[in-house]
């Protein structure tokens, strides 16, 4: 009888080990108003920011879009860091000597 409940003990662990290995969802996300868009889980109310610079606009976009997916990633977990599901993204543009400086704000979503 021991040995049957340690097994399904240790099933049920690699169980939950699987399915916790598949999403990657810090929890966080719950302490932001949260409202279903276009087939997506948004944040309502908060946005994050992401800077970067390059030698063109689309490079310098680029790079502000990995800061702004890594730190959504950091907080957040990978289920909301993707940028194409962002909801109201906005890029801005300034040209600096060396190139262009991007920043885009987006709210984080999850598919």
């Amino acid at each position: 009888m021991k040995g049957t409940a340690l097994t399904a003990a240790l099933m049920a662990g690699v169980f939950a080990m699987t399915i916790s290995a598949r999403a990657d969802d810090t929890g966080f996300a719950s302490s932001h108003n949260l409202a279903k868009q276009g087939g997506r889980l948004c944040m309502t109310d908060h946005a994050h920011t992401g800077t970067g610079i390059g030698p063109t606009k689309p490079a310098a976009r680029a790079a502000a879009i990995r800061e702004w997916a890594s730190f959504t990633n950091f907080e957040y977990g990978s289920d909301w860091a993707s940028f194409s599901a962002a909801g109201g993204v906005t890029t801005s543009y300034t040209k600096e000597a060396s190139g262009w400086s991007a920043t885009v704000d987006a709210r984080p979503c999850k598919r």
